[in-house]
């Protein structure tokens, strides 16, 4: 891809970036959110039209008008936003329009569950090719979009932030397929904000900052600090956190909770733990522990069986989100665009959203409403025009600091994020960190979700694992690292 430029509704958000891709490489795409990457590889999957430059395959000059033509040359892409049909299955989903046939024109079950089931093995992902896409995790569901593009038996494969919801056990799966189209002379492109991946399976790295291209390098001619500096152009320090007081008082406590038997996969079990004002708890482990089942119960979205939430020591009635926001318990949703924010609605009424209340009880003041999410515009450092701005026209990292501000606003004595900086670069993530780190020490208690272990020993005063629906042990600041974290998190832990 040679002299690449791309507009939207006039802003300009490639300006003649080149890139080069050779068969058996993994080429690594990096930069902040809404530096062109994404802009970049859609151009080359044919979702886009370049306004100007070219592309070239094995030295022809193409023309690539959609996404189909894209497959014909043998292009795939594995994108961030993940483009599944929950109400089909998963085999499905991987050969949507394409199943194979019979006589007559009869999809040929047998063969698509066989090959589906091929293919899901390739990836680790141990389900029935039956199961409704639906029915399966955040996780889960990107598996399966690897699977879909491994389908098309590429030529090139692009991987937009394919790790983002992965554990870390599922991403070292994902880079034994990489590991192998590269041996099989795919050429990989490879967009990740988590750096230390980079490094594991990339050759070569790329970084993009506003659109335009900051250099090529060989992973052995630079360093993490120098990508960071090329990215986003300033040093990255996070303020290390204080130890937080043992004495400090429970602002949330849960007690033996367990799913109702009544639930058809019941999975919580007798789970017990605790968060103390001004303190970052964070809750770590394998897909399918239940983590994000855990913070549903709490939440009032999940139905609870038996148990009991204590919000600074007194029991409270969670039935619905209404009474956990009534109660101070807020939540970010892991999946943002399906349970965080409004898409087509503005950024102004996405911040306001969780405390329509406060902009009047029966009719909404406008000023105050638009005041106020300019000053979240401001201080959380929003890239965007204007607050009237659809949420869906921002990157991801903007939209979560939206999903963020929500909450902010409301100032819970308690919240919990779920995957708080899935899909963001590292300058948003940095900033997200700070914005969790002053909410706690500001004397909110916060629990954190996170299948990113470097996040969790990040931010994180004490960390819970979890295992199986139950809590497998917890770990103070000082005794937590990678390894007694994964061996209270493996199944296979004594």
């Amino acid at each position: 891809m040679d002299g690449i430029r791309k507009s939207f509704e006039g802003n300009v958000v490639l300006k003649d970036v080149s890139f080069h891709l050779s068969a058996g490489e993994v080429h690594a795409l990096v930069g902040e959110n809404g530096a062109g990457k994404s802009t970049l590889m859609n151009i080359l999957a044919g979702v886009h039209q370049p306004g100007l430059g070219t592309v070239r395959l094995r030295g022809a000059n193409l023309t690539i008008p959609d996404e189909k033509a894209a497959q014909r040359l043998g292009i795939a892409i594995v994108f961030q936003e993940r483009s599944l049909f929950g109400q089909l299955s998963i085999a499905e989903n991987i050969f949507a329009a394409r199943q194979p046939e019979k006589r007559f024109g009869r999809i040929d079950r047998e063969r698509l569950y066989e090959e589906a089931r091929v293919l899901l093995k390739r990836t680790g992902l141990d389900e029935d090719p039956r199961t409704s896409v639906e029915e399966l995790s955040p996780a889960q569901q990107q598996l399966v979009e690897i699977a879909k593009a491994l389908s098309f038996c590429p030529a090139i494969v692009i991987f937009d932030e394919p790790t983002s919801s992965l554990t870390e056990r599922e991403t070292q799966g994902l880079f034994g397929v990489i590991r192998q189209l590269k041996a099989s002379g795919v050429g990989v492109i490879y967009i990740s904000h988590r750096l230390r991946e980079i490094f594991q399976i990339a050759d070569r790295v790329t970084v993009l900052k506003d659109g335009e291209n900051q250099g090529t390098l060989q992973l052995a001619e630079t360093s993490t600090d120098d990508l960071i500096q090329r990215m986003v152009g300033r040093s990255l320090q996070l303020r290390h956190q204080d130890a937080v007081a043992a004495g400090n008082p429970i602002f949330l406590e849960v007690r033996n909770l367990s799913d109702p038997k009544s639930v058809t996969k019941p999975l919580l079990k007798e789970i017990s733990f605790n968060a103390r004002q001004g303190e970052i708890v964070g809750l770590a482990g394998l897909a399918g522990a239940g983590r994000t089942e855990l913070a549903l119960a709490i939440f009032g979205v999940r139905p609870r069986g038996t148990g009991q939430i204590l919000v600074r020591g007194k029991q409270v009635e969670i039935n619905s989100p209404t009474q956990a926001i009534a109660a101070g318990i807020g939540y970010v949703a892991e999946d943002r665009k399906e349970g965080g924010l409004f898409l087509e609605m503005t950024i102004a009424e996405n911040v306001a959203a969780a405390c329509l209340r406060r902009f009047g009880e029966f009719r909404l003041n406008w000023c105050e409403h638009v005041a106020v999410a300019e000053r979240f515009r401001k201080s959380l450092r929003i890239a965007c025009r204007t607050t009237s701005q659809t949420v869906q026209s921002l990157s991801g990292g903007n939209q979560q600091k939206v999903a963020l501000a929500k909450w902010l606003l409301v100032n819970p004595t308690i919240l919990i994020v779920d995957e708080p900086t899935r899909g963001v670069d590292v300058g948003a993530k940095a900033e997200v960190h700070e914005l969790l780190y002053s909410l706690s020490r500001q004397g909110a208690a916060v629990v954190a979700i996170s299948s990113d272990l470097p996040e969790i020993l990040d931010i994180s005063d004490r960390i819970y694992v979890m295992r199986e629906g139950t809590i497998a042990g917890e770990l103070s600041r000082r005794d937590a690292a990678e390894e007694s974290i994964m061996r209270l998190a493996s199944l296979s832990a004594n």
